[in-house]
């Protein structure tokens, strides 16, 4: 049976969770991985514009690169909270580190530098151009013939 996506693969067994285990319901929702790179991709005349959210990642933790056809963006994260009464034990220790990628095709014939990019308040903004690809022309070989 198909669910909507907003709940995890198992509704049942999600929802008992959240109660036997409440700390790890908290953490599941308060992972900067949830929902990111939702992407929107809006078509022109001369290409196509993406904007993907990227929430709580920062300029330095994207890439963005071409390979074989495909544009493969990705983001990693590393967050550390570590607080300390005066003694300097130990009151709440947590980390989290998450990497994310998605990749789409462009096609072969689209270079690197075709592509411009920028990312302003979490959102990465990818232009990339429409390229048709040119069919390669058919030669004709004769073989010759001797006689």
């Amino acid at each position: 049976m198909l669910m909507p996506s907003i709940f995890g693969e198992n509704l049942i067994e999600d929802f008992l969770d959240d109660f036997a285990r409440p700390t790890r319901a908290i953490a599941r929702y308060n992972t900067p991985s949830t929902n990111v790179m939702r992407t929107d991709i809006k078509e022109n005349d001369g290409g196509y514009e993406l904007a993907i959210d990227l929430p709580g990642y920062k300029k330095e933790d994207v890439k963005a690169e071409l390979k074989d056809g495909y544009l493969v963006v990705s983001a990693e994260t590393k967050q550390d909270n570590d607080e300390k009464d005066g003694n300097g034990k130990y009151i709440r220790r947590e980390r989290y580190y998450g990497t994310c990628s998605r990749s789409f095709y462009v096609g072969e014939d689209v270079t690197q530098e075709d592509i411009k990019a920028k990312f302003e308040d979490g959102i990465l903004k990818l232009s990339v151009p429409k390229k048709e690809a040119v069919p390669k022309v058919e030669e004709t070989k004769y073989i010759p013939i001797e006689g």
